[in-house]
């Protein structure tokens, strides 16, 4: 259909239907659904009638191609104009087919895998029966204690903006109705969801306009840009104003600023958690603040229904903000092909041979070994072919490894570690033992732990945190692992023995406890269906780690928030006199973090040498290039993530001490050297001033390339 066509069908419908057009409900409120005969109970709760259920526009939560056939079928034979639904589900990171966490899946630096991974997960959605996908997630992090960390790529705007756009491309693909594999996007979480007061879900966020935009926004306009279909606004305040009736923020600049006229959707009731923030007296102050703020579906909560008639009838409320946000659901659901097409691609016979294949498990399980992050290594990692090895914790053989939004995906289907390992170690031993759970232990444990480990000439220790410890509604203020696991390791090192830690989790932990009596340490997070195939890949060499941090992980939890790109203060600390007082410091901890964004090891090593640039003065119309040489020094063909920062050393206002600019992956065999190369713009330097202007300031300005962000060479130049 074209515009008018569908500007048309706006005008034939009645105001209660284009409402109910407005209105998303979970699946059981719907004819065709097994659980239809819950309906009764729900739909007097919320206060809405048949007709409205019959004439809503969208489904939460159902997936399955009959499932979704059965319903969207006994929908249109009731609906009068045929408009189909939509279906919407929170596909992640994948669908039945389980990727790594998205904070893993950062941590690959890996854009074209990333893009893939959702490519996957729309194509086993969409046959499926799902239209649209609620992600990427692009909410900017700096606090491990935050459960949703886990659904982030982390810290720094420059890397969560490329994936961001790699997200989109892969959900959406370049024409959703001629590519019906493809799914709508629906970036989130509108704005700054990722910095509640102390880290906890749904709580207060209070900054400055100039940092939301300088560090919060560019991720959501990333999305934007490469063309994502839809907003979901996020639960909590920004500026004092809950996001889902934030005029400034969604109508004046998402729509109005950045020219976005997709749909925007809230997220699951917070359109009526308005009157418990205290921004809304009743539904009705609710549903008023978030159809003035360009909300156009509600998810979940009958504010909408039960009151824009009435706010329509006494003139509050002009009728056109109700045929616009139809018009852009409409609009939407032509994009899909819906019209021509209700059923998309829901196909049972084929959802059977796509879902789960053998050729998406092998992504996911090159992602995960990409995504696995070498912490520390004093060369006992990799394991030899003949190693005689005792696999010992509470992650041994658990398939509790996909992490919290992992959809359809079933942990009976993941691949466990151990199996894995002994499958790798035909040639040499392995002795499996619990050793632990998640946060208990036994004496009969310990001991069983104890004789496995003694017959054994290295340990291999399996930790964690379970998938319910981080997610959504998973905050927490001790961010070590459990004692339980911190005890067990206690007991093998009296054995003396090589040590060698893997961890699933997601959040950057406190790794007190494990870091210093570990041998090597390996961050696997929740690394999905495959992630115990990918793990043993590289405790025995078969894969050669490269994955880098995208978030710092903390000395201890009071430090956080601590992030690279930190403003410098008046009094900032000499680490050759740390012994001052009187300056910017703890007492009782350095102020570094344990491990720093960009930081990852590999079983080989590179060296940085010969940094180079083209010119220490540039004018605003020219570029100046930046070089520098890495040789592999080790032994094996090893994968190095050269990065580059920049620190604008005084500006209008304070800069951080180091931003990402750039980064080049370099494959390099041993005794060979590479160059990365850089390009430095004036449009690169440019910054939000005081007033919120966007532009560059002359001066001197410090160049620093390295293996992550504090480890690096420099070089400076003046912008004039």
């Amino acid at each position: 259909m074209d515009n008018q066509q569908l500007q048309g069908l706006v005008e034939q419908m009645t105001l209660e239907e284009k409402i109910a057009q407005l209105l998303q409900l979970t699946a059981h409120f719907h004819e065709g659904t097994d659980n239809k005969g819950q309906v009764t109970g729900p739909m007097e709760e919320m206060g809405i009638t048949e007709g409205v259920v019959t004439a809503s526009g969208s489904i939460l939560g159902l997936s399955g191609a009959q499932a979704v056939i059965d319903v969207q079928q006994a929908y249109l034979s009731k609906s009068r104009l045929g408009i189909p639904l939509l279906f919407m589900a929170d596909v992640i990171h994948g669908f039945k087919t389980i990727f790594p966490i998205p904070l893993a899946i950062g941590c690959s630096w890996d854009m074209e895998l990333a893009e893939k991974s959702a490519e996957i997960a729309a194509k086993e959605s969409a046959v499926s029966g799902i239209h649209v996908t609620f992600a990427p997630m692009v909410d900017l992090v700096r606090d491990p204690r935050w459960g949703r960390v886990m659904e982030t790529t982390g810290e720094d705007p420059y890397l969560n903006s490329l994936f961001a756009r790699a997200f989109v491309r892969g959900y959406q693909g370049d024409n959703l109705k001629e590519n019906p594999d493809r799914l709508a996007a629906c970036v989130k979480h509108f704005a700054a969801y990722g910095a509640p007061e102390g880290g906890r879900d749904y709580n207060t966020v209070n900054m400055s306009e100039r940092n939301l935009r300088e560090q919060y926004l560019p991720a959501y306009k990333a999305a934007l840009d490469e063309g994502c279909e839809m907003v979901m606004t996020s639960f909590n305040t920004v500026d004092g104003i809950p996001a889902t009736g934030n005029e400034k923020l969604t109508r004046g600049i998402l729509r109005d600023e950045w020219g976005f006229d997709g749909v925007v959707i809230s997220d699951w009731a917070s359109i009526r958690e308005m009157i418990a923030h205290g921004a809304a007296e009743d539904d009705c102050e609710a549903a008023y603040r978030a159809i003035r703020a360009g909300v156009d579906i509600e998810m979940m909560t009958p504010c909408y229904v039960n009151q824009l008639p009435k706010l329509i009838e006494s003139g509050r409320v002009d009728e056109a903000l109700i045929d616009e946000a139809v018009l852009r659901i409409l609009r939407l659901k032509d994009k899909l092909g819906l019209f021509e097409n209700p059923l998309r691609a829901a196909d049972p016979e084929r959802e059977r041979e796509v879902v789960f294949c053998e050729e998406h498990r092998n992504v996911s399980h090159e992602l995960a070994s990409k995504s696995s992050v070498l912490l520390k290594n004093n060369g006992i990692l990799p394991l030899g072919p003949d190693a005689n090895v005792a696999l010992i914790g509470p992650f041994a053989q658990s398939n509790d490894i996909l992490g919290w939004w992992s959809c359809v995906g079933a942990k009976e289907d993941a691949v466990q570690l151990g199996t894995s390992l002994q499958e790798r170690l035909s040639g040499g031993k392995l002795a499996i033992s619990e050793g632990c759970g998640i946060d208990s232990i036994s004496q009969e444990q310990i001991h069983a732990a104890l004789e496995t480990a003694r017959s054994a000439d290295v340990i291999v220790l399996a930790l964690g945190e379970e998938s319910a410890m981080s997610g959504e509604g998973g905050s927490r203020t001790n961010i070590r692992l459990p004692e339980a696991q911190l005890e067990l390791v206690k007991q093998l090192k009296t054995l003396g023995k090589p040590l060698a830690a893997v961890i699933f989790n997601g959040r950057p932990l406190d790794l007190h406890g494990i870091f210093e009596e570990a041998d090597a340490v390996l961050e696997a997070w929740f690394p999905g269906s495959e992630g115990g195939a990918a793990i043993a890949d590289i405790l025995v060499g078969r894969v050669n780690p490269s994955a880098r941090l995208t978030m710092s992980f903390p000395q201890s939890v009071g430090q956080v928030p601590v992030y690279y790109n930190h403003y410098n203060t008046g009094r900032p600390m000499n680490p050759q006199k740390t012994e001052e007082r009187y300056v910017s410091k703890y007492i009782d901890s350095p102020n570094d973090p344990l491990l720093p964004f960009g930081f990852g090891l590999s079983y080989t090593t590179f060296e940085y040498s010969d940094l180079t640039i083209s010119g220490h003065e540039m004018k605003a119309e020219e570029q100046l290039t930046v070089q520098v040489k890495v040789t592999n020094t080790g032994s094996r063909e090893g994968v190095e993530t050269v990065q580059l920062y920049i620190r604008d050393v005084a500006g209008e206002v304070v800069r951080p001490m180091r931003e990402l600019k750039g980064f080049e992956k370099l494959l390099l065999a041993p005794g060979e050297t590479g160059t990365a190369t850089f390009t430095i713009t004036e449009e690169l330097l440019r910054y939000h001033h005081s007033d919120l202007s966007f532009t560059s300031d002359p001066g001197t300005f410090q160049v620093f390339v390295g293996s992550n962000s504090r480890d690096t060479l420099e070089q400076s130049f003046k912008l004039v």
